[in-house]
């Protein structure tokens, strides 16, 4: 088998990289030249346990992680995966999972992810997701600063103009890993562009917004642009949203529509809906994980910054797009999320919370049809609406509370995850947006 892995492999490939993604959201990878490739197809190769347990700012060890320089890690490359990369001749990509003494590592969040598509098969359900990415692409000036490449507006043509190359190559690179992209436009923000890719299953949905960022990263560097994902770039502009769709299925048909539903929606749908509403304030911590991440999560930015849910309501955290057909919602898009998420525990906790709501059986409160933003306080609290966390140490409490989500997540995971969190807010929480921005634009 191992033979016949590598005789398949192209012959121009020299390195295979084998990625895995921190509590951070930094990607990171390990490349083995194929002449060794043969002493790593099954075993994978080392890496210290406290990779999991460092933050964004910095190369170092978060002591209360529980994690530290004694242990030893494999991570083991996926080769279902096994891409060659367009935009890095002679270089291959897989994904990687972490294996300790020939188990999945329970801290490992690629497997985080696969047990929860596995309770959720328990519970008759196959889970379809995909992530809809915002970015900014940026030139850089003189002073090591950036620039917006382009001052445009919200679905200009002209940005379309201006940013033609650089999506071209952007989207050829997509399909060329076989992600299939299917609609593109300028977003509001200067220099700001939306690519949203197809849904496919929970697990590929997330390896596919790993190799997104780094497609578009490394597309953006070879124009000479910088692409940044981060939440929030500039104060008084769009911020960045990474909206997380999700559809149920069972046996080939889609359990989400019901033409006479709330929303046209099904028992089951609005019962999974609710689930993430109740949990909603710490999967914050999860889906929202950075100080940066809470300047973008206002009122008026379309941001979800409202624990609610509407029908094409694009200030609720929760939007249900009408069916264009009449035959009843087919998905719905969780807005709070962003691109600073590590995207296998982000999406691995909606879906538990989701299914929480199924167990127990739980009813949303009714649909919103305003702005929840333009409510007094007196009339959000009559409609079941309150704000998100304020902050990501808020959020960060909330999580440590939900038993619900720190029981799925299982207790190194969480204490590794809520670690690096709660050290990237004590560094992070008294910082300018021009700080965060100089420490964070090219982490993601």
């Amino acid at each position: 088998m191992e033979g016949d892995f590598l005789n398949s492999l192209d012959d121009d490939i020299r390195f295979v990289r084998v990625l895995w993604t921190d509590n951070a959201n930094v990607i990171r990878g390990k490349a083995i030249h194929r002449r060794g490739l043969a002493n790593y197809v099954e075993h994978g190769v080392g890496i210290t346990a406290a990779a999991q347990a460092m933050p964004a700012m910095y190369d170092a060890v978060i002591p209360e992680s529980g994690l530290g320089p004694i242990g030893e890690i494999r991570l083991v490359p996926d080769f279902a995966t096994l891409t060659p990369l367009p935009y890095a001749p002679g270089h291959a990509r897989v994904m990687g999972d972490l294996v300790l003494n020939g188990e999945p590592w329970p801290l490992c969040p690629r497997g985080f992810l696969k047990r929860i598509a596995e309770d959720a098969a328990r519970e008759g359900f196959e889970v379809m997701a995909g992530f809809e990415n915002e970015f900014f692409l940026l030139r850089p000036t003189p002073d090591g600063g950036v620039a917006p490449a382009d001052d445009t507006v919200f679905a200009a043509t002209l940005a379309m103009d201006l940013a033609r190359e650089v999506i071209d190559d952007i989207v050829e690179a997509l399909l060329d890993q076989s992600i299939l992209v299917e609609m593109y436009y300028p977003e509001s923000g200067p220099g700001q562009h939306e690519l949203s890719a197809t849904w496919t299953t929970l697990t590929e949905a997330a390896d596919w917004q790993v190799v997104f960022r780094e497609t578009v990263h490394a597309i953006a560097a070879r124009h000479g642009l910088k692409a940044s994902f981060l939440p929030k770039v500039y104060a008084d502009k769009a911020g960045c949203g990474c909206h997380l769709h999700l559809s149920l299925w069972r046996d080939g048909k889609n359990l989400l529509p019901d033409p006479d539903g709330p929303g046209e929606l099904s028992d089951t749908a609005l019962s999974f809906i609710a689930g993430v509403l109740e949990h909603l304030p710490a999967l914050a911590a999860v889906v929202a994980p950075s100080p940066n991440s809470y300047r973008r999560l206002q009122p008026h930015f379309w941001s979800g910054a409202y624990r609610c849910w509407g029908l094409d309501n694009r200030e609720a955290a929760v939007r249900v797009p009408s069916s264009p057909t009449g035959s009843g919602s087919t998905h719905f898009e969780l807005k709070t999320v962003d691109a600073t998420a590590n995207p296998y525990l982000a999406a691995g906790c909606v879906v538990a919370a989701g299914l929480d709501g199924i167990r127990r059986q739980l009813k949303p409160p009714p649909a919103v049809q305003v702005d929840p933003g333009s409510l007094s306080d007196a009339e959000r609290a009559e409609h079941h609406i309150d704000a998100l966390p304020a902050n990501l140490g808020d959020a960060i409490g909330c999580l440590s509370r939900d038993k619900v989500l720190i029981e799925a997540l299982g207790p190194g995971l969480a204490k590794s995850f809520l670690a690096v969190r709660q050290a990237e807010w004590e560094a992070m929480k008294d910082y300018q947006l021009d700080d965060e921005v100089r420490l964070l634009l090219e982490r993601y």
